[in-house]
C-alpha cells in the first residue's frame, strides 16, 4: 500500500496472515525493495506482553517483541476526516486486536500515530511495552557510516534552563557501527508526573546525506520513552509512553478491555531541523483547541516574578494594577499566596482568599482590575494538597496517589488522583467559585511536584496508574473548557516542566520558565518555539527597580516575538524606562498579528547559555522579525547574521525597537547580511523582508 500525503511518502506491506510492515517513510519516493529476509525488522508496531518470547538479540532495546511479531494483517480503513486523510490498520493474534491509527494533516508534512489494543479473547494479556511510533531505516538502506552521517538533536530541559537543544553524531553519543546491529541504543525518556524535568518529550534526527529530517514529539504529561539504535544494518526509531522496563508500567488487559498508547507526532521534511520545527508549529496550531487568546495574543501582567514573589496584598497590588494599565497590559494575574496569611507552601488546598491580605475582600481587587479594562486572573495548583491543609485529614485517603499502601508525599504535598470522581468534583467546584463568585477570567494553573513513578492504588502498576490519572485530568480539563469556553488557563509546572502537547492542545498559554536572570532568559526565549507555538510561549519581562534603560530594553526584546509575560515594579523604574516598556508593548500589539501565524527561524542556530550573540526570528509571508541579543563579552565585537533564504532575497531592514537609540548596525545588501555591534547585555528587534 503506497501513500503520498502532504510531502510524506509511505509504503505499508499488508499481507493476510503476516504482521504489517512500514517498509518506507520519507519525503522521497521509494526507489527499491526491502529484501524479504529483512522485512521483519520494519514492524509498524511493537507490543510486548508477559510470557511471550522477545525473539531478538536485543539487550535493552525494544525490538523483536511479541505478540506483535505473531500478528496477522486483517483489514484497513482509508478515509478523510476534519484534519485530512486517516488510516486505520488492523492486525490480530488469537483474539488480541492491534489497530494502528495514522492521521495526516492537509498541507502539513506531519502525521500523528498511536496504537489501540483490544482484547476480544478469553485470555488476559499483561502488556509491558507498546510503541506509539516505530520507523525503521532512517538512512534508507544499509549504511556503514550511520554512526557519523546523521545528526541527532536532543532537547535538554530543566528548571531555569528550558529548551536547550544539543546536537551530536551518533558516534559522539557512544554508538559505533560494530556489526549489523549492536546492543547500544541511544535512549531518552522521563519517569513521573513532570514529563519535561530533564528533556522535552521530543527529538530530531537529520540525515545529512539525504537532507531529510525526522522530528517527533510525544504527547503526554507523564512518563515516556524513545530510542534510536540499529537492526540489520539499519537505524530505527521507536517512541512510546510509559514502559515496564523504564517506567514501571504494566497493563493487565482483561477480556473485553482496550488500551490506547500515548500519541506521537512525526514531522518528515526535506531540509534541516528548522524546517521540521516549522512543520510541527503548523501541526500544533492545527490540533489546538480553538480560542480567542491565541487569536488576539493579549499582553499578560503577573505580579510574581522579580516583583511580589508570592506576597500579594490589596495595598501592594493596586499600584501594580495602575502601572500595568498604563503600560498597555490586557490580563492581570495575581500569583501565589492570595489564599494564605503567611507561609503557604505546605497548606494549599482550600483555595479561600486570605482576609488579612485583602481586608476588603479579594473581589475588591478583582473589580479594580476589571475597572482598568484588564481580565483578572488567579494562580492555582489544583493537582496537589499540602500536608498542613485542613482538608488533608478530612478527605478519604483514596483521593491521593499511593504506593505500597502509603500516600505519596513530595515536597510537602500530596498528589491528588483525578481518576477519583470526588477529586474531579472538588477541583471543579474550586474553578466554579473563582469564575462565578470571584469573577476571574484567567487561571495560572501551576504544578510544582513530581509524584514519581505513579500510584499502585486501583492500578495494574504504578506507571499505569499515573497514565490513567493524566488522562482523567485531561478529561476533567475538557469539561472545564466546555463549561467555561472563554476561560483562559495558562499551563505552568515550575515553568516548563510539562511543556508538551497533551496539555498545550488545550491550554492557550505556556509559562515557559521561572528563570529570574533576564540575561539568561534570552537563551530560553530564543529556543522555546521549538517546544510550543510562539503565540503560546509566555516569556517574562521584568525591569529591575535599580536597572538601566538597556536592561529594560533587553527584558522587552526577550518577550516581544512570543507572549509578553510582564512583571516588575513598573511604577518605580522611572519615566524613561517606563516609556521603553510602553513602547515595547505598543510595537508588540502592532506585530502580534504576524506572530500568531508566523513560523520560527534561527539564522545563527539554536541558542546556548554559553553563547555571546544569539538571534531568533519569526517569518510570516514576506515579513520577518528578528531579535538579536548580546549576552556577554568584554570587547567591541561585530556579529554577522545572514538574512537570506533559498529562493528569496532579504531587504528593507529596520531596527523597530528601541526607537531613537544609537545602535551600530548595517545591512549589506549584496551579501544579504546584517552586521551588528552590540554592547554586552543589550538587545535589539529588527524587521526585514524576504521576497522571491
Amino acid at each position: 500500500m503506497k501513500i503520498a500525503e502532504n510531502g510524506i511518502n509511505m509504503e505499508l506491506v499488508l499481507e493476510k496472515g503476516r504482521p504489517v510492515y512500514l517498509s518506507h517513510c520519507s519525503f522521497r519516493e521509494k526507489t527499491g525493495q526491502v529484501p524479504e529476509k529483512d522485512l521483519h525488522v520494519y514492524t509498524l508496531a511493537e507490543l510486548q506482553a508477559s510470557g511471550f518470547d522477545q525473539c531478538d538479540h536485543h539487550g535493552n532495546k525494544h525490538t523483536g517483541s511479541s505478540p506483535s511479531a505473531l500478528m496477522g494483517y486483517e483489514d484497513s480503513r482509508d478515509y478523510r476526516n476534519f484534519y485530512g486523510r486517516k488510516l486505520e490498520i488492523l492486525q490480530s493474534y488469537q483474539g488480541l486486536k492491534l489497530t494502528t491509527h495514522i492521521q495526516f494533516y492537509d498541507g502539513i508534512p506531519v502525521f500523528r500515530i498511536f496504537n489501540q489494543v483490544e482484547n476480544c479473547s478469553q485470555e488476559t494479556y499483561n502488556m509491558e511495552y507498546i510503541s506509539s511510533l516505530a520507523v525503521t531505516d532512517l538512512c534508507e538502506g544499509p549504511s556503514e557510516t550511520r554512526d557519523k552521517t546523521g545528526i541527532l538533536y536532543i532537547p535538554y530541559n530543566t528548571w531555569y534552563g528550558e529548551a536547550q537543544w544539543k546536537k551530536y553524531t551518533l558516534n559522539e553519543l557512544g554508538y559505533d557501527v560494530v556489526n549489523s546491529f549492536s546492543m547500544k541504543r541511544i535512549s531518552i525518556g522521563s519517569t513521573g508526573s513532570w514529563s519535561c524535568d530533564e528533556y522535552l518529550p521530543m527529538g530530531s534526527y537529520h540525515n545529512t546525506e539525504l537532507n531529510k529530517t525526522f522530528t517527533w514529539q510525544i504527547e503526554t504529561s507523564g512518563s515516556w520513552h524513545w530510542e534510536i539504535s540499529d537492526i540489520r544494518d539499519r537505524l530505527y526509531l521507536q517512541a512510546s509512553g510509559p514502559t515496564y522496563q523504564e517506567n514501571g508500567f504494566a497493563k493487565s488487559l482483561k477480556p473485553g478491555e482496550e488500551f490506547v498508547s500515548v500519541p506521537c507526532a512525526l514531522a518528515v521534511t526535506e531540509g534541516d531541523f528548522e524546517a521540521s520545527i516549522q512543520a510541527l508549529t503548523e501541526y500544533r496550531r492545527r490540533i489546538r483547541r480553538k480560542n480567542q487568546d491565541n487569536e488576539n495574543l493579549p499582553v499578560i501582567f503577573n505580579d510574581y516574578m522579580n516583583c511580589l514573589m508570592g506576597d500579594p496584598t490589596t495595598e501592594a497590588l493596586k499600584p501594580l494594577i495602575d502601572s500595568a494599565e498604563k503600560a498597555g497590559c490586557e490580563y492581570f494575574c495575581i500569583d501565589c499566596g492570595w489564599y494564605s496569611d503567611g507561609y503557604w507552601w505546605d497548606g494549599v488546598g482550600e483555595w479561600l482568599p486570605s482576609q488579612k491580605r485583602f481586608p476588603g475582600g479579594l473581589q475588591e481587587v478583582i473589580r479594580y482590575i476589571r475597572s482598568k479594562n484588564m481580565t483578572p486572573g488567579l494562580w492555582l495548583e489544583l493537582e496537589v494538597m499540602g500536608k498542613k491543609c485542613p482538608l488533608a485529614d478530612k478527605v478519604p485517603s483514596e483521593w491521593f496517589f499511593q504506593r505500597n499502601g502509603r500516600p505519596v508525599i513530595d515536597h510537602c504535598r500530596y498528589q491528588l488522583d483525578f481518576r477519583n470522581p470526588e477529586v474531579q468534583k472538588y477541583a471543579g467546584e474550586v474553578v466554579r467559585r473563582l469564575v462565578e463568585d470571584y469573577g476571574v477570567g484567567y487561571i495560572k494553573m501551576d504544578y510544582n511536584i513530581n509524584a514519581g513513578v505513579g500510584t499502585d492504588l486501583h492500578a495494574d502498576s504504578p506507571g499505569e496508574g499515573l497514565l490513567a490519572h493524566t488522562r482523567a485530568y485531561l478529561s476533567w480539563l475538557d469539561g472545564i473548557f466546555e463549561k467555561y469556553p472563554d476561560l483562559i488557563i495558562e499551563n505552568c509546572s515550575s515553568g516548563g516542566m510539562r511543556m508538551e502537547y497533551s496539555l498545550l492542545s488545550r491550554h492557550s498559554i505556556q509559562s515557559v520558565t521561572d528563570q529570574t536572570d533576564y540575561i539568561k532568559m534570552a537563551a530560553i526565549a530564543a529556543n522555546c518555539a521549538t517546544a510550543c507555538t510562539p503565540e503560546q510561549a509566555a516569556i517574562w519581562s521584568y525591569p529591575l527597580v535599580q536597572g538601566t534603560e538597556e536592561e529594560t530594553i533587553y527584558n522587552m526584546v526577550n518577550a516581544m516575538l512570543l507572549r509578553i509575560h510582564q512583571s516588575g515594579y513598573l511604577g518605580q523604574i522611572g519615566e524613561e524606562r517606563m516609556d521603553r516598556v510602553c513602547e515595547g508593548i505598543r510595537i508588540y500589539k502592532e506585530i502580534r498579528e504576524d506572530i500568531k501565524t508566523g513560523l520560527p527561524f534561527w539564522p545563527t542556530g539554536l541558542a546556548s547559555f554559553s553563547d555571546e550573540y544569539i538571534s531568533f526570528g519569526i517569518q510570516n509571508g514576506e515579513k520577518c522579525y528578528l531579535a538579536v541579543w548580546r549576552m556577554r563579552g568584554e570587547q567591541e565585537k561585530a556579529f554577522r547574521i545572514s538574512l537570506g533564504q533559498k529562493g528569496k532575497k532579504a531587504g528593507e531592514v529596520f531596527c523597530i525597537y528601541p526607537s531613537g537609540k544609537r545602535t551600530l548596525w548595517e545591512f549589506r545588501e549584496e551579501e544579504e547580511e546584517l552586521v551588528i555591534c552590540l554592547d554586552p547585555g543589550t538587545a535589539r528587534l529588527f524587521s526585514f523582508s524576504r521576497r522571491g
